[in-house]
């Protein structure tokens, strides 16, 4: 990704000068902005970018990975059931698209609160299909990283290989990303979590995506996987107070103009504010890091990019 100054990227350099303040006082610790293939603004609170955990936007990486695995005919396609992974542990009426959306219809509290049970547990994949199925399998959305961790075991066994090892193959070294690391256990990457990148290679995913999947010439991801994956499948947390959420595609958020007030856009979110942020329309990637004070305090990364950000663009 080419570095510009912000006029030439079409923002206004003085009114991000003016954040700067706000970005310690909100305990942010990167953003990057980049507007039509330009990296136009570049804050890190140490001097200098450095590798760091993604936490839930790992997910979206990993539905990037499904994506590309069912181009390659490895998996099936989004319809194909999870028990051709499981057998018999896992009720056939759930499919992959159902785990990727958070509609597989487990009973599966809100905001995750049996993630920490199951990666207590012996047995992880045991602990989620041994879930009361409470709902009809696309019929109720409920936050689940216990389905991305079966995702990453699905996509393990279908492609032969780590989530990590598939993703540097695939992903991360065409795109030339300095370094990745990506906790596992037994082989299997955590699926909701645990991926490590540089803020930079983070952006670049973004603009991946920007780009419909290809790389200056070299296409890695299909263009109707970007749509299908970005667009909303369920209205999942788009009433949420604060704002902070969505409507969920395949394991990314999507915000529609009416919600946040600028424009369609879709974001990988990972606790407490870490937002990756792509607006087609306005040639727009913004990574925005920040240091765990609170769940809700992600309403923070929000304003930095809605309240800010948006009104520097010329």
């Amino acid at each position: 990704m080419i570095k510009s100054s912000p006029a030439e990227a079409g923002l206004d350099a003085a009114a991000l000068e003016r954040l700067e303040p706000l970005l310690a006082e909100w305990r942010m610790t990167s953003v990057l902005i980049a507007r039509g293939g330009q990296l136009a603004y570049e804050w890190h609170e140490k001097g200098e970018d450095s590798v760091a955990p993604l936490l839930s936007c790992t997910k979206s990486v990993l539905s990037s990975l499904i994506g590309i695995a069912i181009e390659e005919g490895r998996i099936a396609g989004v319809d194909q059931p999870i028990s051709d992974y499981f057998g018999e542990a896992a009720d056939p009426q759930i499919k992959i698209k159902h785990l990727l959306t958070m509609t597989a219809g487990w009973d599966w509290p809100d905001f995750d609160k049996r993630y920490k049970a199951m990666k207590a547990s012996a047995d992880p994949v045991g602990f989620v299909l041994d879930c009361d199925l409470v709902h009809e399998p696309g019929s109720a959305y409920a936050y689940n990283s216990g389905g991305s961790h079966l995702l990453s075991v699905i996509l393990t066994k279908a492609v032969g290989c780590s989530a990590l090892d598939y993703a540097s193959s695939r992903l991360f070294q065409p795109m030339g990303f300095r370094q990745a690391k990506w906790t596992s256990r037994r082989g299997i990457n955590e699926g909701g979590t645990g991926l490590q990148l540089y803020s930079r290679d983070l952006a670049k995913f973004g603009q991946l995506f920007l780009q419909k999947g290809n790389w200056f010439g070299r296409s890695l991801l299909s263009a109707d996987w970007i749509e299908q994956s970005t667009k909303p499948h369920h209205r999942a947390l788009l009433n949420y107070e604060p704002p902070i959420y969505g409507a969920y595609g395949f394991h990314w958020w999507h915000s529609p103009a009416s919600h946040n007030g600028a424009f369609d856009c879709f974001f990988a979110f990972g606790h407490g504010g870490q937002i990756l942020l792509v607006a087609p329309e306005a040639e727009l990637v913004v990574v925005v890091r920040k240091r765990i004070t609170g769940r809700n305090a992600a309403i923070y990364s929000r304003r930095l990019i809605m309240d800010y950000i948006v009104s520097s663009i010329i």
